[in-house]
């Protein structure tokens, strides 16, 4: 992948094996940024430039691949004209709509790579803080989305539930975090061909929480085929929620 030859993407992912921490002592991990953080002054986390005390520098914010204005308001392709692309017309998902910052590139791809994979905790809240920033706040509760007891275990985090405490804090909607499970140990997503992503997460969701009327966001990293969005999608609206929602950082274009 080209973004893995660029200097700056290097610089971002640890060579270490993965830290296990942010799933038990949240709390603890939390605080002990915020202390780190007030008492050294914060770089850029992609140029290293002095940000002013924001995680990214303002020309490295600009310069993010950030979607278009024109995009299908249910899975937030970029259109060339139209508020619906075809695919959604022809088959409706089971969410509402996608609400994604950015299109899955770089540097945001080295970004979420480096947090997922490379142990940067540290990155949650510049993902998270970018998603509350850009989302409607007109919901009832956020749900991360689950992750596998065996991918848990492996990588020590929920990517997406630390992603969500952020935007949960930034835009004060409640957080769910325990709302739902992931019942099945499913292959990565990302390692199948997309027409069998669906077939994949069939039925790898459990939903133990009442959201009777609530209208609902999921968060999560990347959205690519919806496949896995979907199938939540239908197991919150069996559990009672009204609307549901995708709060990604970025969102995979078709090539």
């Amino acid at each position: 992948m080209e973004s893995a030859k660029n200097p700056r993407f290097k610089a971002l992912v640890s060579s270490g094996r993965p830290r296990r921490l942010s799933n038990f002592l949240p709390g603890l991990l939390n605080g002990c940024l915020d202390f780190a953080r007030a008492l050294l002054p914060q770089s850029c986390h992609l140029c290293g430039a002095d940000s002013a005390g924001a995680p990214l520098c303002s020309p490295c914010l600009e310069d993010l691949p950030w979607l278009p204005r024109d995009r299908c308001a249910v899975c937030a392709l970029p259109l060339p004209s139209g508020s619906i692309c075809g695919a959604c017309l022809d088959r409706p998902p089971r969410f509402d709509r996608v609400e994604a910052l950015f299109a899955y590139r770089y540097p945001v791809d080295a970004l979420i790579h480096a947090f997922k994979y490379g142990g940067r905790l540290a990155l949650a809240r510049v993902l998270g803080g970018l998603v509350a920033r850009a989302v409607g706040r007109d919901v009832d509760a956020i749900v991360p989305m689950p992750l596998a007891h065996g991918r848990l275990a492996e990588r020590g985090f929920n990517q997406a539930l630390e992603i969500a405490r952020v935007a949960a804090a930034g835009t004060s909607v409640r957080l769910l975090p325990d709302a739902c499970r992931k019942v099945a140990d499913t292959p990565p997503q990302a390692t199948l061909p997309w027409k069998e992503r669906a077939r994949n997460v069939r039925r790898a969701f459990a939903c133990d929480a009442d959201l009777n009327g609530m209208r609902v966001a999921v968060v999560d990293d990347v959205l690519t085929t919806g496949a896995t969005l979907n199938e939540l999608a239908r197991v919150l609206r069996r559990a009672g929620a009204a609307e549901v929602r995708g709060w990604v950082v970025a969102r995979t274009l078709p090539r």
